[in-house]
C-alpha cells in the first residue's frame, strides 16, 4: 500500500512539472528564409538562426558588445587579434566547441555573397591551439572587432557529415542540409521547421549559458507560426491562441494601446527605408524608355527626390512610426553623423517637373518599383504611396510587391528597375553600411555585395577604402561624413525614413524590446 501511495505521489509530482512547462507561441507576417546561418543577411532570419548559432560576441540588452563563446580578446599587433575560447561549450549533439569550428565557420561564412562582408574584415582566421584562434588583416582594421561578433559559428564536423561545408546560395535557390536542419551551440534546440507553417524551438538544457547565469527566460518551447493576415494574427492574439505579434498594423495601436488585453512594447529601430535604382544597365528592364536609362541621370534622381512627401508618409501610411530623414544612415547619431546632415530634401513637385524636363522627360516615363509586402512596416503601402506621388510630376510606376522570400532571392540578382532596400545596423559604425550598400562592386575585396542599384562613384568608393584602413577616429570620421555628403549630393539612393518599432504582447509576458528589432528568447517570461 505504501509503495502504490508513493508511486502515485510521484506520479503526481511529474505532472507537475510537465503542467509548469511553458510554451510561447509568437507570430508576424512573413517567416524565416533559411536554416543556414550564412545565407541571409535579413534581420528576422537572423533573429531565429540566433535561437541555435551564436557569436563569439554578441549584443546585450543595452545593444553593446559583449563576449560570448569568446572569454576574451587581446590585439597583439595592428592588424592581429587573439581570441580565446570559452572551454566549457557544446554543440547540441554533445560535441565540445573548439578553434577547428570557428575557423572553419569564419572561412565558410567568407564564401557566402551575403555574409563576406563580415567575414572577410574580421581577417584570416589561424588556430593557435584548442581554444585560441588569430585573426590577421591585411592592413590595420578599425573594425575589426565588430566584424568578429557577426558571424555564427557551426559545427565544422556536422558540416562535413552532412555535405553542408559551402553556405547554401539562397539567391540561386539552392537547399541544402543546412538550410533545412539546424545544430549549434545556442540556448535553443530546433526541432521542427516546416517553412510557411510553423518553427518550433526546446530549450537546450545543457547550455552552457544556464550554469552562467544567462538564461533569464521561464520558457521551455517556442513555437513560431507566420500568419499573413495582419487581422487573423491579432485576433490570435486575442482570444490566447498566441502570445506574441512581432509586426501589429500600425493604424491599431493606439486601440491596442487602450486595451488591458494587450501589452505594447515600441521604440525606434536602427533601420533606414530606402530606393534604390538601376543606374548601371544601358536600357531599363522595367521601362517604356528604351535605349537608354534615365537613372542615369542625376536629374532625374532628383525629381523623384523632390517629389516624395515624406510626411505624408509618416502621418497617414506609418501613422506617426516612422522618423523622416535625409541620411541613408540607420543610426546617424550613434555613427557620430553631424545633426546638421539629416535633413531631407524639399517636397517640392514643380521643382520635379523642371528637373524631369531638363533631363529630357517633360513628360514623364514610366517604370516598375518592386517592393517585399511581408518585410518591413506597412512596406507595399509605402511604395504604392510613392507611386501616388510620383504619378503627379507625371512619371508612371507600376507597383509589384512580393514576400520576402521571393524578394530576397532576386535582389541580389539585380533584376529590379527601383526598389525598396531596408537596412539595419546596430555596429554603430557607418563602414557596416557604407561598405556593402554604397561602394561599387568588388567581390575580391568582399565590398558592394548589397549596391542593388549597382552604380559606380569613384569619389564615394575613394572615401570609403580611405575610412577602412583610417585608425584616428576624428580622421575617420572627416572622411565618413564627407562619404555621406556625397550619397546626398548624388542622390545615388532616396532615404525615406527610418522605423519606429511597435510589438504588441499578451498582458502576462514581459521581454526587451531593443533597437535592432530582434526577438531575444532569451529574455522572455510569462507570468
Amino acid at each position: 500500500m505504501l509503495a502504490r501511495i508513493v508511486v502515485f505521489c510521484l506520479a503526481l509530482g511529474l505532472a507537475g512539472g510537465a503542467s509548469a512547462a511553458k510554451t510561447f507561441k509568437w507570430s508576424s507576417g512573413g517567416d524565416s528564409t533559411t536554416q543556414d546561418p550564412h545565407a541571409q543577411d535579413e534581420s528576422f532570419t537572423k533573429s531565429v538562426n540566433a535561437f541555435v548559432y551564436e557569436r563569439l560576441f554578441q549584443l546585450g540588452k543595452d545593444m553593446n558588445q559583449i563576449p560570448w563563446l569568446a572569454a576574451s580578446v587581446k590585439s597583439t599587433g595592428p592588424s592581429t587579434r587573439v581570441v580565446t575560447l570559452r572551454k566549457d561549450v557544446k554543440f547540441h549533439d554533445g560535441t565540445p566547441m573548439t578553434a577547428d569550428d570557428v575557423v572553419f565557420s569564419f572561412q565558410r561564412a567568407a564564401k557566402s555573397k551575403q555574409f563576406r562582408t563580415y567575414a572577410t574584415p574580421a581577417g584570416v582566421p589561424k588556430k593557435i591551439d584548442a581554444y585560441t584562434v588569430e585573426f590577421t588583416t591585411a592592413v590595420p582594421n578599425p573594425t575589426q572587432l565588430n566584424s568578429l561578433g557577426e558571424v555564427p559559428i557551426m559545427s565544422k564536423a556536422w558540416c562535413e557529415k552532412n555535405n553542408s561545408v559551402e553556405p547554401q546560395d539562397f539567391a540561386a535557390k539552392e537547399v541544402n542540409f543546412a538550410s533545412r536542419n539546424a545544430m549549434g551551440t545556442g540556448p535553443y534546440k530546433l526541432v521542427t521547421y516546416e517553412p510557411g507553417v510553423k518553427t518550433v524551438h526546446v530549450k537546450n538544457t545543457e547550455w552552457w549559458g544556464i550554469s552562467d547565469k544567462r538564461m533569464e527566460s521561464n520558457v521551455d518551447t517556442y513555437e513560431y507560426r507566420p500568419i499573413t493576415s495582419a487581422a487573423t494574427r491579432l485576433a490570435a492574439l486575442k482570444s490566447g491562441e498566441i502570445d506574441f505579434v512581432l509586426d501589429p498594423p500600425v493604424q491599431d495601436i493606439t486601440r491596442l494601446k487602450d486595451d488591458a488585453t494587450f501589452k505594447i512594447w515600441e521604440g525606434d529601430e536602427m533601420r533606414i527605408i530606402s530606393i534604390t535604382f538601376d543606374q548601371a544597365r544601358d536600357e531599363l528592364l522595367f521601362s517604356d524608355v528604351k535605349g537608354k536609362n534615365p537613372f542615369k541621370d542625376k536629374r532625374v534622381r532628383q525629381a523623384l527626390n523632390h517629389a516624395i512627401d515624406e510626411n505624408a508618409i509618416k502621418t497617414q501610411v506609418m501613422r506617426g512610426l516612422a522618423t523622416p530623414t535625409g541620411l541613408l544612415s540607420p543610426n546617424p547619431k550613434g555613427e557620430g553623423i553631424p545633426a546638421a546632415m539629416d535633413k531631407r530634401v524639399a517636397f517640392d513637385p514643380e521643382a520635379s517637373k523642371k528637373l524631369l524636363a531638363a533631363a529630357g522627360y517633360p513628360n514623364g516615363f514610366g517604370f516598375t518599383l518592386h517592393c517585399p509586402n511581408d518585410r518591413y512596416i506597412n512596406d507595399e503601402r509605402i511604395c504604392t504611396a510613392l507611386s501616388g506621388m510620383w504619378a503627379r510630376v507625371g512619371v508612371t510606376v507600376k507597383v509589384e510587391a512580393m514576400p520576402k522570400a521571393q524578394y530576397f532571392q532576386r535582389t541580389p540578382k539585380k533584376e529590379f528597375s527601383a526598389c525598396m532596400q531596408g537596412w539595419g545596423d546596430t555596429n554603430r559604425d557607418s563602414a557596416f553600411t557604407l561598405k556593402p550598400l554604397f561602394h561599387s562592386f568588388n567581390a575580391e575585396k568582399s565590398l558592394g555585395d548589397t549596391n542593388y542599384g549597382n552604380f559606380s562613384n569613384a569619389e564615394l568608393d575613394a572615401l570609403i577604402d580611405a575610412m577602412d584602413v583610417e585608425m584616428d577616429p576624428a580622421k575617420r570620421q572627416v572622411l565618413i561624413n564627407k562619404a555621406w555628403e556625397v550619397l546626398q549630393t548624388e542622390v545615388l539612393a532616396i532615404p525615406l525614413h527610418r522605423q519606429v518599432i511597435p510589438w504588441v504582447s499578451r498582458a502576462n509576458v514581459s521581454l526587451v524590446h531593443r533597437a535592432d528589432n530582434k526577438f531575444a528568447p532569451l529574455w522572455v517570461k510569462i507570468d
